[in-house]
Parts: structure tokens; C-alpha cells; sequence
């Protein structure tokens, strides 16, 4: 089996299920929003999740991790999940994408 194929299929469902997810505040999931900084997929599909919040002091940071941690781990094929929160790079608007954009009416 190609494995390669496996975990780009593997990454795909990931970012699948990051995009229902949103920021209470803000009409755009947290994938498109540029939060998630690294999606990593071992060989035996465990994942490691490197992401950020749009403010350091996020009143709702504890939940959006919970969720992002609960929703990844319930993807079919992944192991464990680990969400690791980062701030550096820090979050700013440069980092969302074309398609968030379009939503939040930038384009």
C-alpha cells in the first residue's frame, strides 16, 4: 500500500473536520483562518497539530482546543491527536486564506 496516499488521504479528512470549526466571533473556520500552523502525520497515524488563537488572551481558548482535540481524534484512521498551541508566528490577517477572505468580504 502507498502510505503516502494514505496519510495525504489521512491529512485531507483532518482538514475536513478542522473546517467545522469555528471561532465564535468571527464567520470562518479556524482553518481557513490561517490558525492551524502544521498538520503532522506519523506512520502509525498518530497526529500532532500545531495551531494558534487570533489573540493571545482568547476568552474561549480551552474550548477551541477541547473541540479541535475532540474532533480530530474522532477522524476515522487517526490513532491519537495532539494539539499543541503555539504564538510564533503570531496570528495576523495575512494568514487567512483566499477562501476566508471572500467570506469576510476582504476580496
Amino acid at each position: 500500500m502507498d502510505t503516502s496516499k494514505e496519510f495525504l488521504s489521512l491529512e485531507s479528512e483532518i482538514v475536513k473536520m478542522l473546517k467545522t470549526i469555528y471561532d465564535p466571533e468571527i464567520p470562518v473556520n479556524i482553518y481557513d483562518l490561517g490558525l492551524i500552523y502544521e498538520i503532522f502525520v506519523d506512520d502509525d497515524s498518530n497526529v500532532e497539530l500545531k495551531m494558534t488563537l487570533t489573540a493571545p488572551n482568547c476568552p474561549i481558548a480551552d474550548s477551541l482546543i477541547n473541540e479541535v482535540d475532540t474532533k480530530v481524534n474522532a477522524v476515522e484512521g487517526v490513532k491519537s491527536a495532539k494539539v499543541n498551541l503555539v504564538f510564533e508566528p503570531p496570528w495576523d490577517q495575512e494568514m487567512i486564506s483566499e477562501e476566508g477572505k471572500l467570506e469576510l468580504g476582504f476580496l
